[in-house]
């Protein structure tokens, strides 16, 4: 069994087809092809079932995914350590952050890792803060931002605080509150609601502080983004809480501040085992750098 076999049943099984896994592998299709029946004579089982207009993984696929996965996952690493080793680092960073982080310029971050670390692949993955350290914890991530209610602390990863911060009422611009110099939550729980998904750490920051008031509010959108939440807001139809330090980012909207607004902290958090080179150096890119 090869590496190069393995990226080529992995490539099908993001892209759903041999064409598209072929283009993304810089092969032609029947390389490719002769490549995974080859392994699957090895495996003694089919990993693709395909038609004329679909492929998808068969049982015996999905149940190879992860150990191949895995198997290119240390290779990548191997391959990276040695690097290192002689004062290079290259292979991957994956990085992972909630939609509102505030505390650190991803993009400046990115931009001056970039600068020194031109050999690295970077991936950004947005998500919620639970995933995102359960993400942590299994390797698919390197390091991760997130964002907490108080209450809260990331378990089983390394974690640093980066900054404490307060949400704010976000409305649109003609909403009766503007120009309020500071609302209430009991004030603010007559209004209709735009917010992060029930159950998520975003959504607890505000669940938690109106049920702490003893108030209900009637969360009538749920929205995976601060972006589209801002514009569902900007166009009338319920108004948000967001952090401080983030929403002055959303444009079409207006901030007020609440007088007993929920807190919220950002963390950052990675492998409480191991680091990646590329990962040591982006802790090192924002001073961050682990103790030995």
């Amino acid at each position: 069994m090869e590496l190069q076999q393995m990226r080529y049943v992995l490539a099908v099984a993001e892209t759903n087809s041999f064409t598209r896994a072929a283009q993304r592998c810089l092969v032609v299709q029947s390389a490719l092809s002769h490549q995974i029946a080859r392994l699957e004579r090895e495996l003694g089982a089919r990993l693709f079932d395909r038609t004329s207009r679909r492929v998808r993984l068969t049982p015996a696929g999905e149940a190879f995914l992860p150990a191949a996965r895995q198997c290119l996952d240390a290779a990548e690493r191997a391959a990276a350590e040695v690097a290192a080793a002689v004062g290079e680092v290259r292979g991957r960073l994956a990085v992972g952050l909630i939609p509102t982080v505030a505390a650190v310029d991803i993009p400046r971050a990115l931009h001056d890792f970039r600068r020194r670390y031109p050999q690295v692949r970077v991936s950004l993955r947005v998500g919620a803060s639970e995933d995102l350290v359960e993400q942590v914890k299994q390797g698919t991530l390197d390091v991760a931002f997130l964002g907490l209610p108080t209450t809260a602390r990331p378990q089983g990863v390394t974690t640093r605080e980066l900054a404490r911060d307060r949400l704010v009422a976000v409305v649109a611009p003609d909403h009766p509150l503007v120009g309020e110099p500071a609302v209430t939550l009991r004030r603010l729980s007559t209004e209709v609601f735009v917010d992060l998904p029930a159950g998520t750490a975003g959504r607890a920051q505000s669940d938690q502080a109106f049920a702490a008031a003893g108030l209900v509010r009637d969360v009538a959108f749920e929205v995976t983004t601060a972006d589209l939440i801002a514009r569902l807001v900007g166009q009338g139809l319920g108004v948000a809480m967001l952090p401080s330090a983030y929403a002055p980012q959303l444009a079409g909207v207006v901030t007020i501040e609440v007088a007993d607004a929920p807190a919220r902290v950002e963390y950052i958090v990675w492998s409480r085992f191991s680091l990646t080179p590329a990962a040591t150096a982006f802790l090192d890119v924002l001073d961050l750098t682990p103790e030995p």
